[in-house]
């Protein structure tokens, strides 16, 4: 179905969304796992609480619009989400494995932040700003998220190197 408005839009893009987050939730505990750096592990697992509360916030946002979140696949998150899972299994467990696992999840956390970045500001052009400010909640959340792999992959980048 072609989108007619910016709200058909934005609930496209939310859509688009949920489902990213739905493909994350069955990915990090498999990049958990593939971690050998405990700092990495640890994150790869908090962020795997955060997502669901963030698909938790997302299902709220439906409910008060009164559509569904099913019905689209990020297509995107589904070749971000293979690539980790090639990263996992091509790389040499230890600190190679690692920082190619860091790359792949930088990858997604700026996919998310360009996602959250544009349905915050189409939620404050349609004026939704109870939407908006629920969605820059994850929008943040995700820019720490990606700093924190920053701070984790500057000492595993280092013992990659040998």
């Amino acid at each position: 179905m072609q989108n007619q408005t910016l709200q058909d839009l934005y609930i496209d893009q939310l859509r688009d969304l949920y489902s990213a987050e739905t493909q994350l939730t069955a990915a990090l505990p498999e990049m958990a796992m593939a971690a050998s750096n405990p700092q990495l592990k640890q994150g790869f697992e908090m962020h795997l609480e955060q997502t669901r509360g963030q698909l938790a916030r997302l299902e709220k946002i439906f409910e008060v619009l009164g559509e569904s979140p099913a019905g689209k696949t990020c297509m995107a998150m589904q070749g971000l989400v293979k690539e980790g899972r090639e990263a996992a299994g091509e790389n040499k467990p230890g600190p190679v494995r690692d920082a190619a696992l860091i790359a792949a999840a930088q990858r997604v956390e700026h996919y998310e932040i360009a996602g959250y970045g544009t349905v915050v500001r189409f939620a404050q052009v349609l004026g939704m700003n109870d939407h908006a400010e629920t969605l820059r909640v994850t929008e943040n959340e995700e820019k720490q998220t990606d700093q924190q792999l920053t701070v984790v992959a500057e000492q595993v980048n280092q013992a990659a190197r040998g």
